[in-house]
């Protein structure tokens, strides 16, 4: 809670013609707050074609907010209710805009302390708002001082319009769309093709996906579609595609994960290396100043410490692709220090003792943190840890699946967090969806996919990731 300084003016003290203006340049906080007031946001909050490249646009109904805002805190100020107004919009505004607000008593009522507003908001040259607002005006001083303000915490990061953005001048990545059998699994890949991340070959019963497409009235003849009988057929044509070098990454459709999985693990068939195959969430946390990667929510179900090691590994060579040069891993537990009988905390001692002789490469390793340690600066100093990874974590690496499971999901259903998430550790890389994941998960997912097969074409690494 932050305390302003700003007094209201009563409703004797304020003259006809008396007036304030003030000047605000819009940041991604402010375009936020009035995105989320107004709802007019760019749907995917990508700014597209000759529109300013800043990832959100409002219509300047958004402007309105400084209106209010200036006749609530400056003129009259604290106190003021607003009764009427009679404003017209005309314009966008979007971040990086300096804006230029304006509030003139014309008129002044009485009976029940009435003024008349004359309203301004210009941008540039341009009115973006012009009209009037009817108030009642405070009859006592109230300063700042007495009340206090909220801290608004919005998305600090955006994670995902920057990957969409990165991915922009990325050749697209060749996508086996295994068995897209209802709405969301079919659009989803579509939507990624028309944005360029990926081209598409549908693999499933072509009848089922025409069906779909014709629900959805989708013209699907720019597509490559391979018929199977089944879903299970599906996903081992799926693979044999990515291990013939086909295609470049797969993606999950309307199948149970059990079903793709069981065609990607076997040896002899499947799509596995050397690595442990593992899953990484990539999370955009509003209140989280940075990208943060939980692994393993998906795949391995009690890791030991060898498993462990591949899982870090993958993930911090995934964040690699995401340009985190150093990206600083925190091994989580219940406690911060090593307990014999808690088996996570011997684990992440073992971790940095590998890191340190370089058997994990390429981060900063630091464990056993609890979550709070590992994201929160103030907690790590209020527990005296001194670290270069506690509070600034890029990476959490859970003790098993159920933990990470309900990390992933408290920070998607409680703080708010979009996720997308990516099966590292395969011959190509593969995007497990879920029924439950929107438009814009499915596309930030995608452009993880696109990332890392392009990565893979930088270095010249062969397709099958021997």
């Amino acid at each position: 809670m932050k305390p302003q300084n700003y007094t209201n003016r009563t409703y004797a003290e304020i003259a006809v013609g008396e007036s304030v203006t003030v000047a605000r340049r819009l940041g991604q906080t402010d375009l936020e707050a009035l995105a989320l007031v107004s709802g007019q946001v760019d749907p995917f909050h990508i700014a597209e074609g000759d529109e300013p490249p800043t990832g959100l646009v409002v219509r300047s109904v958004g402007a309105e907010a400084l209106v209010s805002g200036l006749l609530n805190r400056r003129l009259p100020g604290p106190g003021t209710v607003i009764l009427s107004q009679d404003l017209r919009f005309s314009g966008t505004v979007t971040m990086g805009d300096e804006l230029m607000a304006t509030v003139t008593a014309r008129e002044k009522r009485d009976e029940g302390h009435i003024i008349l507003f004359d309203c301004r908001v210009k941008l540039g040259g341009t009115d973006v708002v012009t009209g009037t607002v009817v108030v009642q005006a405070p009859t006592m001083h109230i300063t700042y001082s007495d009340v206090a303000t909220p801290e608004l915490i919005l998305r600090h990061n955006d994670a995902f319009t920057k990957l969409l953005r990165h991915c922009q001048g990325l050749p697209a990545v060749t996508c086996a769309i295994v068995h897209p059998c209802d709405r969301d699994s079919l659009l989803g890949p579509l939507e990624a093709a028309k944005r360029g991340l990926i081209v598409p070959t549908l693999v499933g019963p072509e009848a089922k996906i025409r069906s779909v497409a014709a629900a959805e009235k989708v013209d699907l003849s720019p597509y490559r579609i391979i018929d199977t009988e089944h879903s299970h057929a599906a996903a081992v044509r799926a693979v044999e595609l990515a291990r013939s070098g086909e295609v470049e990454s797969l993606m999950k459709g309307s199948l149970h994960t059990d079903e793709l999985m069981a065609a990607i693990v076997p040896s002899a068939t499947g799509l596995r290396t050397s690595r442990r195959i593992s899953h990484v969430f990539i999370m955009d946390v509003p209140a989280y100043p940075r990208p943060l990667l939980v692994t393993d929510a998906a795949i391995n179900i009690q890791p030991d410490l060898e498993v462990k090691a591949d899982i870090v590994q993958n993930a911090i060579e995934l964040a690699h692709v995401l340009g985190v040069e150093n990206p600083k891993v925190a091994i989580l537990s219940a406690v911060e220090t090593i307990n014999p009988k808690i088996q996570s905390t011997l684990d992440a001692a073992a971790l940095c003792k590998m890191a340190e002789r370089g058997q994990i490469t390429g981060g900063t390793l630091d464990g056993p943190l609890a979550f709070d340690n590992a994201i929160s600066e103030e907690a790590a100093k209020t527990k005296k840890i001194v670290s270069p990874v506690a509070g600034k974590a890029d990476i959490l690496l859970v003790p098993d699946l159920e933990s990470g499971n309900m990390v992933a999901k408290q920070l998607q259903y409680l703080a708010g967090a979009d996720s997308a998430g990516i099966v590292l550790g395969t011959r190509v890389p593969i995007v497990l969806t879920s029924r439950a994941d929107s438009v814009r998960t499915r596309l930030a997912s995608a452009a993880v996919m696109a990332m890392l097969a392009n990565a893979k074409r930088d270095k010249l690494l062969p397709r099958n990731g021997k």
